[in-house]
């Protein structure tokens, strides 16, 4: 298995990451466009599998409460 890690701001814009199909959210982001961008990385012409996305949340942080605005 590999794994890149990187910050959602790094990661929303201009790279092509077909060759991922598991994307794991960290660090949320008070705009959900720009998680929805990361995302999209995954989702390119060429993906040829289902993308899983998770999104990881602890209870009662400043996470939940963004996570809560959106």
């Amino acid at each position: 298995v590999t794994v890149m890690l990187m910050s959602l701001k790094a990661g929303n814009l201009g790279l092509n990451m077909v060759a991922a199909c598991h994307v794991i959210l960290l660090d949320l982001w008070w705009n959900p466009t720009t998680e929805d961008q990361a995302v999209d990385r995954a989702h390119r012409i060429g993906q040829t599998r289902p993308v899983t996305v998770t999104r990881l949340t602890v209870k009662d942080t400043v996470e939940d409460r963004i996570l809560a605005l959106q």
